[in-house]
């Protein structure tokens, strides 16, 4: 599995798509440099294209054939025949605190679950168990970061930015 993280550079332009997957319309954006957020459940195009104006400095372009592989990769997965993502990431827009958490969410394997405390742990910071799940909150790759793998101590599901509908639906995919 390859995931890299690498620093934009500043003349790269933001390259977007939309596709239609079974939780509804996805947006995906990234640069030659990586992956640098997907939005699940969108109400349309324009509601990402807002949210790259918001948060991008420069220009952004719908691009498709640029995401084709990351695209077929995501059919794969909700096809349950893909396991893992190959993928470079771009996570510069988050703190190094959080860009850990999302590293080692990145090693929760497929089917299987951690709880908030046991990240905290792994990444050596045993107290910080809310900070963590605070990070796994604004992960700007859910899927290819999965998230959703991250439950409660007692095994409740916790929260999802995209919703509790989605976190189980991905873990119920990814448990058959």
């Amino acid at each position: 599995m390859t995931k890299r993280i690498l620093k934009p550079s500043p003349t790269d332009p933001i390259r977007y798509t939309i596709i239609s997957t079974p939780l509804g319309l996805t947006g995906i954006a990234g640069s030659p440099r990586g992956l640098s957020k997907i939005i699940l459940k969108l109400p349309g195009e324009s509601d990402f294209k807002k949210y790259l104006q918001k948060s991008h400095l420069g220009n952004f372009v719908s691009d498709p054939p640029f995401f084709e592989n990351i695209v077929k990769q995501l059919n794969l997965y909700f096809a349950g025949k893909l396991k893992s993502f190959t993928c470079r990431m771009d996570l510069t827009g988050g703190t190094p605190f959080q860009q850990t958490v999302w590293r080692q969410l990145s090693t929760i394997p497929y089917g299987k679950t951690h709880s908030y405390r046991t990240l905290a742990e792994a990444i050596a910071h045993p107290q910080a168990f809310r900070a963590v799940g605070n990070a796994n909150g604004k992960n700007p790759l859910p899927l290819i970061i999965p998230c959703h793998r991250v439950i409660r101590e007692n095994g409740a599901l916790g929260g999802y930015t995209g919703g509790l509908s989605i976190k189980k639906f991905l873990l119920d995919l990814e448990s058959t």
